[in-house]
């Protein structure tokens, strides 16, 4: 690797690394976020807020692929994404100085989802950029390699994120924290856009862009080439499906649903669940490097496809092991205590809710909810025609008074029967590094979320350069952003929501896995049937 390689890699990841930390922030810090911008005491339209705040980020990343990538195919890759750093910068910048409710009213959740509606329209054009960049300055048959560091950039940033709100966590009080602490890593956000923009402009323009430049070669319509000619439609509909998706549910699940289970489900503590989420991060992130090199000496297409299907065929047993450990008590409940909804079908309707805005007011729908926010399992029995919706548990009727709006009734008899209660004392807890490290449960979960980061690490660490060698240098730009973001978007963006609505409407706190499952089984059919292998594709004469 020469001096000017080297720049260019770590210039590139570094500074997508910090757009990734930028973006992360409002997930992790959500119970703040709610707690400064939305009025009243409601958790409920809290948590629904935080929801959309959260999905508003995926939901508009394509469009900043379609945006930033035509620019990335006129101008260049260099300048587009120092653009898109920077409006990532500013806009997180802006959170942290972001006056609250009680300041400003109205105003500030509607300030704080446009801001993060900018965030995904700069991450949107940002990872094409940088993948792209770094692939036109790797030397052929090491591309895999190369490009690999910038698939430990969403990981790392996102490891960032979660190591300096532990700091600060640990560092001052709960008070302090809730107050004023949450601020401190969007403002500091602004320190790293300065860093990053510093060592990229010393950076010059890609060789692949700059022979393109020079030929009079490059695309005057890249979004019409890219999209609306179907020789091109056709690998990005393949990229989409045989690639993107099965890797984005992966990654989500490895990562951020991995974390949802652990704290919404299990009922883990956040401090604790964070610790075990960050150090099975940091031991396996420098295998993304692992496979990216890999693929360099036996393909893209081979490790992308096993790590989607050893993903599919082993995440039930994982994460049942990991419930066991982590509450055991509640997965003895889950086979020994019976819960019985009996309605009529017309009552109940689709519990989908996938940016968390539906309000539910009738019964069957609000008790099966609360149950499986409770993670409680339960049984949907139908009912005759207008009959009123009862409750068994163990097969004693559940008396529900006429003002239980919540099925609080229910999930007091679910626990009087045998579910933990929250806080149970059975719950794996372990707030601090030193009780992560010396406590036998918490280094067995470890073990097992390493193992899901290391499917991640498969269908991750060859992506980049699978993506940028599907697509010609004239519309490089454009068409690989566009099936990334839709995948990891939409197809893993919005995994938490949905598998919790699966889990929600079949009653089964394991069954929003067969999201993930199927998604990564599709990508699998597709993928071995239509996917090329690209790993020896030219690209200076791949035009």
């Amino acid at each position: 690797m020469t001096k000017e390689e080297r720049k260019v890699i770590i210039a590139s990841s570094a500074g997508t690394v910090f757009e990734w930390y930028d973006f992360y922030l409002a997930g992790s810090l959500a119970a703040n976020i709610a707690a400064t911008f939305v009025p009243g005491t409601n958790d409920t339209a809290k948590f629904i807020f935080v929801l959309f705040g959260f999905a508003a980020g995926f939901a508009v990343r394509p469009f900043g692929a379609l945006f930033f990538g035509r620019l990335g195919d006129l101008i260049g890759r260099k300048y587009t994404f120092l653009v898109t750093m920077t409006l990532m910068g500013i806009s997180t910048f802006l959170v942290g100085l972001l006056p609250s409710y009680d300041a400003i009213g109205y105003a500030a959740p509607v300030i704080f989802i446009a801001c993060r509606l900018l965030q995904g329209l700069a991450l949107g054009g940002e990872y094409g950029g940088a993948a792209t960049y770094v692939a036109e300055h790797s030397p052929h048959g090491r591309r895999g390699f190369y490009t690999s560091w910038i698939q430990t950039t969403a990981t790392v940033g996102l490891f960032l994120s979660l190591l300096v709100i532990l700091t600060l966590r640990l560092s001052m009080s709960p008070e302090s924290f809730a107050a004023w602490g949450w601020r401190v890593p969007f403002l500091l956000s602004i320190i790293l856009l300065g860093f990053s923009i510093w060592i990229r402009l010393q950076l010059n323009e890609s060789p692949a862009f700059q022979k393109m430049k020079a030929e009079g070669s490059r695309s005057k319509a890249p979004l019409t080439e890219a999209f609306g000619r179907w020789s091109n439609a056709k690998i990005a509909l393949i990229a989409l499906f045989g690639g993107t998706a099965g890797q984005a549910v992966v990654w989500y699940t490895g990562q951020f649903y991995a974390l949802f289970f652990l704290t919404q489900t299990l009922k883990v503590d956040g401090t604790t669940a964070n610790l075990m989420i960050a150090a099975s991060l940091l031991i396996g992130t420098p295998f993304f490097i692992l496979f990216g090199w890999m693929s360099d000496k036996i393909g893209r297409k081979p490790i992308l496809i096993a790590g989607c299907l050893i993903a599919a065929a082993t995440y039930f047993p994982l994460f049942e092991n990991i419930a066991r450990i982590a509450n055991p008590k509640l997965m003895s409940a889950t086979e020994s205590v019976t819960i019985d909804i009996k309605a009529d079908p017309a009552s109940c309707g689709t519990l989908f809710d996938p940016v968390g805005v539906r309000v539910f007011t009738r019964p069957c729908d609000v008790f099966r909810r609360t149950l499986a926010t409770n993670a409680m399992h339960y049984k949907l029995t139908p009912a005759e025609a207008g009959a009123p919706i009862s409750v068994t548990v163990n097969g004693t009727d559940v008396a529900i008074p006429d003002t239980d709006k919540t099925g609080a009734s229910v999930v007091a008899a679910a626990q009087a029967a045998g579910y933990p209660v929250k806080g149970d004392t059975s719950i794996l807890t372990a707030p601090s590094i030193s009780q992560v490290l010396s406590n036998e449960r918490s280094l067995s979960i470890i073990g097992l979320l390493f193992i899901l980061v290391l499917y991640v690490t498969m269908v991750y660490g060859p992506i980049a350069a699978l993506l940028v060698e599907l697509f010609p240098t004239r519309i490089r730009y454009t068409g690989m952003s566009l099936p990334y973001h839709i995948g990891n978007g939409w197809f893993g963006g919005f995994l938490p929501p949905t598998a919790f609505a699966i889990v929600a409407a079949s009653g089964n706190i394991f069954s929003g896995l067969w999201y993930p499952i199927i998604i990564a089984l599709m990508t699998v059919v597709v993928g071995l049937l239509f996917l090329p292998e690209t790993k020896n594709r030219d690209l200076d004469n791949w035009h």
